[in-house]
C-alpha cells in the first residue's frame, strides 16, 4: 500500500497537468470552430503530439495502485473477520472450559472462590469483614459486622497478586498506601464517578488502618489473628483491619482500559524522583509513570534512639520499631518467646503496647518493663497529676514503670541486652520496643523542590494542603496551615481520614480550606481511654474538670453504645452547641485527689482554649471541637464544662 501511495504522489502531477491541457484544448477547439469537435487522444498528453506512449504508462500504473489497494483492503476485512469469528468462539467456550477445570479439582470442605469477573477483578483472599464500597469513609461503622458466611473462610496467603503490568499513566497517582491515601481514593471518585486512580505503596499489602495494630488485635482470642488480621471491637463486633477487600480495587495494567475508572493498587514498588515540571515519577525499578495529579501521602518511619543504632547488629536484631503490619507479627511472635520486653517511650504507642503485652504477661510469664524520661506515663500530653495517675494505672495491667530514664548505651552480653541508663541504672531484657516518635518521610522534597517545614518538619503546604499546583500533601507528611491554630503537623488516624478526604476533594476541584479539627484517641485497654482535639501540650497551662466514673464511661461501654469501633469516624458536627461563658470570675478548680474517673481537660494559650481532653468522655467531641472554633475566652470554664454533661449518673 505505501508503494502504491509513492507512486499516486509521483503521478499526480502528471494526471493534473494532462487533465488541463485537455480542458483549454477542447475549449479552444470549441471557440474556433463554433461546435464542439472530437479531440485526438494524442492531444491528452502534455508531451508531443505525435506520442502516446506515456498516457499508456500513467493508465497501467493507476490501474496497478488500484488493483493494490483493492488486495489490501480484501485482505484487511478477511482478516478482521477471522480475528472476531476466533474471539467469539473464545468467549464462548469459557463455561466449557470452566466446568472442566471444576471437576479436574477434587472436593474440598470450603466452597471454591468464584471466578474472575470479565473485569478482571480478583476475588478476595483475605477476611471479608471490610467495608461495603458505599461506606461513606475509610472503616466506617455500618460495614462492622461481618456476613454469616465470613466464618468460613480460610486463611489469606497474600493481600493482593503481583502486578505483571504498571500503567505509563494515571490521571490521579496517589503516593503511599495508608489512611490519608485511601480516604483520598474514596473522596476523588466520590466526586468524580469515572476517575482512574493509582495508589503506590513500598508494602506489600492493600490500605489498612494502623490503630488495631497497637489496640484491638492484641486483645484477641484467636491464636491465628496474626495471620487473619480479624479482631473483635470493644464493642464486641468483628471486622477486618484492611479497608477494603481485594475484589473493591481492579488491576494496575487495567486502569487505563477500565470503562469506568477505578481504584488500583500497585504493591511493593517505592517512588524515588518526582519530576513536577515533566509531571511523573520514578520507581525503584526505574519504572516512570506520568500523572496528571498526584497525592503525597508517605506517612512517615520510626524514629530509632542512636544509643540503639550505634550499637551493631546484634542488638538491632532485637530491636522493634513499630509501625506495620510486620512488626506487629514480629512483636507478637516475641512477647510469646520472650522472658522480658522493654517498650522505651511513654507516649500514645508506647503506653498502648505496654498495656497490650501488660495483660499478656500473666499467661506467658512475660515480664513488661516501659521507661521513659517523663516523670509520669504520657507527661508530654498530660498534666502531671493526671501522668502520675495514669502511670499507676498502667501498673495495675503488669507493666514495670522506670520513669526519668534516659538511655546511655545498649549493649548484648550473654544472650541479654543490657540498657544502661545515664544515672547509672542498669535494665536487662531480651527484646526492645523504640517508640519513640515518627519522622515524617519527606525523601521526595529534593527531587520534587518542595519545601520541608523546619519547625514541624513534613511538607510544608498551604490551607489547601497545597503544596504545588498540581501536587497535594495528607496525613503525617503534611506540615499544614491550620486557619484557627496556625501551622501544624499532626500524626493520628483522624487526621489522615480528614486530610486525605480534603485533599481528595481538592484534586477534583473543590479548593477547599482545612477547617475541620481533626481528633485522636488512646486506650489503655478497655477499661481506660480518652479522646483530645487541638493543641494538648503540657507545658501549656490547664483547667481540669472532673466527676466520679460509672460503669459505662469506659471505651468499652463507649463503643457498645455507639456501636463503631473506630470512635473519630463517629462524631458529627450538627449536634454541637454554643457554649455560654459565665460573667463571674472563674473560682480555683479544686482536683478530686486520686479521684480521676472521668472528665475534660482545658488547655489555654493566651487565655483561649486550644486543646481539649476528654477523659473516659466519649461521643462529645462536636462539643470541644466548637469551642475551639469559636475561639473565645471564657471566664468559667467549670461552666463550660458542664456542656459536656460529665456530672450525670
Amino acid at each position: 500500500m505505501l508503494k502504491c501511495r509513492t507512486v499516486w504522489k509521483k503521478l499526480a502531477p502528471l494526471a493534473r497537468d494532462s487533465s488541463t491541457l485537455c480542458r483549454q484544448d477542447v475549449r479552444r477547439a470549441g471557440l474556433n470552430n463554433g461546435s464542439a469537435v472530437r479531440v485526438p487522444a494524442a492531444h491528452m498528453s502534455s508531451g508531443s503530439a505525435g506520442g502516446g506512449g506515456e498516457n499508456k504508462l500513467y493508465v497501467l500504473l493507476v490501474g496497478a495502485a488500484c488493483l493494490g489497494g483493492g488486495i489490501y483492503a480484501y485482505r484487511t476485512v478477511k482478516g478482521d473477520q477471522q480475528r472476531y469469528m476466533e474471539r467469539m468462539a473464545e468467549i464462548s467456550s469459557r463455561p466449557h472450559k470452566a466446568a472442566s477445570q471444576k471437576t479436574a479439582v477434587p472436593a474440598q470442605s470450603e466452597p471454591p472462590a468464584a471466578a474472575a469477573t470479565e473485569t478482571g477483578t480478583v476475588p478476595e483472599p483475605k477476611p471479608g469483614a471490610a467495608p461495603s464500597p458505599e461506606e461513606p469513609s475509610p472503616a466506617a461503622p455500618g460495614a462492622e459486622a461481618a456476613a454469616p458466611s465470613e466464618t468460613t473462610e480460610p486463611p489469606p496467603v497474600d493481600s493482593t497478586p503481583a502486578s505483571t503490568k504498571v500503567p505509563s499513566h494515571a490521571p490521579y497517582l496517589l503516593i503511599g498506601g495508608g489512611t490519608a491515601s485511601f480516604a483520598a481514593a474514596r473522596s476523588i471518585r466520590a466526586r468524580d464517578p469515572g476517575a482512574r486512580v493509582l495508589i503506590i505503596t513500598n508494602e506489600p499489602d492493600l490500605p489498612y488502618m494502623r490503630p488495631p495494630l497497637s489496640k484491638e488485635l492484641w486483645f484477641s482470642d484467636d491464636p491465628s489473628v496474626t495471620e487473619t488480621l480479624r479482631f473483635k471491637q470493644w464493642n464486641g463486633k468483628e471486622r477486618s483491619i484492611y479497608f477494603q477487600p481485594q475484589s473493591f480495587y481492579i488491576q494496575p495494567e487495567e486502569l487505563n482500559s477500565a470503562e469506568n475508572g477505578g481504584v488500583a493498587v500497585l504493591t511493593g514498588k517505592k517512588v524515588i524522583h518526582m519530576d513536577v515540571r515533566g509531571n511523573k515519577v520514578k520507581l525503584d525499578d526505574d519504572t516512570e509513570i506520568l500523572y496528571d495529579k498526584c497525592l503525597i501521602a508517605t506517612g512517615g518511619v520510626p524514629r530509632n534512639l542512636q544509643a540503639i543504632e550505634r550499637a551493631g547488629e546484634k542488638v538491632t536484631k532485637r530491636t522493634t520499631l513499630f509501625r506495620k503490619i510486620e512488626d506487629f507479627k514480629s512483636l507478637d511472635k516475641v512477647s510469646r518467646n520472650a522472658k522480658s520486653i522493654t517498650i522505651i517511650g511513654g507516649g500514645f504507642l508506647g503506653s498502648e503496647l505496654a498495656c497490650a503485652l501488660g495483660r499478656r504477661s500473666a499467661d506467658f510469664d512475660l515480664e513488661v518493663i516501659q521507661m521513659f524520661p517523663e516523670k509520669g506515663n504520657m507527661g508530654k500530653v498530660l498534666p502531671e497529676y493526671l501522668s502520675n495517675w495514669t502511670t499507676e494505672k498502667v501498673k495495675k495491667e503488669g507493666v514495670k514503670i522506670i520513669s526519668e530514664a534516659l538511655v546511655k548505651s545498649v549493649t548484648y552480653k550473654d544472650d541479654k541486652l543490657e540498657i544502661q541508663l545515664k544515672d547509672g541504672r542498669l535494665v536487662k531484657t531480651d527484646h526492645i520496643v523504640a517508640a519513640v516518635g515518627l519522622e515524617p518521610n519527606v525523601d521526595l522534597a529534593k527531587s520534587a523542590g518542595l519545601e520541608v517545614d523546619s519547625d514541624f518538619g513534613g511538607f510544608r503546604v498551604n490551607a489547601e494542603l497545597q503544596a504545588r499546583s498540581n501536587i497535594w500533601v495528607a496525613g503525617d507528611a503534611a506540615c499544614f496551615y491550620d486557619i484557627r491554630l496556625g501551622r501544624r503537623r499532626v500524626e493520628h488516624h483522624d487526621h489522615a481520614v480528614v486530610s486525605g478526604r480534603l485533599a481528595g476533594e481538592n484534586m477534583t476541584g473543590a479548593s477547599k480550606p482545612y477547617w475541620h479539627q481533626s481528633m485522636f484517641w488512646s486506650d489503655l485497654g478497655p477499661d481506660v481511654g480518652y479522646e483530645a482535639i487541638g493543641i494538648v501540650d503540657s507545658s501549656l497551662p490547664t483547667v481540669g474538670v472532673f466527676a466520679k466514673a460509672t460503669a459505662k464511661d469506659t471505651p468499652k461501654a463507649a463503643t457498645e453504645k455507639s456501636g463503631t469501633g473506630i470512635r473519630s469516624e463517629s462524631e458529627t458536627e450538627d449536634t454541637a452547641v454554643s457554649p455560654v461563658a459565665s460573667s463571674t470570675p472563674a473560682p480555683a478548680v479544686e482536683q478530686q485527689r486520686d479521684n480521676y474517673g472521668k472528665g475534660v481537660i482545658f488547655y489555654l494559650r493566651d487565655k483561649v482554649v486550644v486543646g481539649i481532653i476528654l477523659w473516659n468522655v466519649f461521643n462529645r467531641m462536636p462539643i470541644a471541637r466548637k469551642i475551639i472554633k469559636d475561639g473565645e475566652e471564657h471566664a468559667d470554664l467549670n461552666e463550660v464544662a458542664k456542656l459536656f454533661n460529665i456530672h450525670e449518673d
